[in-house]
């Protein structure tokens, strides 16, 4: 694999493991997302889930766009190997 694989690799592994953190971290309500380490999560992670969130049909309480954004990034670096 060339370097560019694996630093897009790097990248999609680093930002699953983001929207892991933020899945965690709305199973706490009280969380206080005034801070700077959640907000820069936030600020990182939403750019992407809000698209997905606007496309998928509302379901009640639960949010399903992360559930889309790790398959596609799954999928990305499945595919990754193969095209590059």
């Amino acid at each position: 694999m060339g370097l560019v694989v694996q630093i897009i690799f790097l990248v999609l592994w680093l930002f699953e493991l983001m929207l892991l953190a933020r899945v965690v971290l709305s199973w706490f309500p009280n969380v206080d997302r005034s801070n700077p380490i959640i907000q820069l999560l936030y600020d990182i992670t939403e750019p992407v889930l809000r698209p997905i969130r606007e496309m998928l049909p509302q379901s009640s309480m639960i949010d399903f766009s992360p559930l889309v954004v790790f398959l596609i990034i799954q999928l990305l670096m499945r595919l990754l190997p193969v095209v590059l």
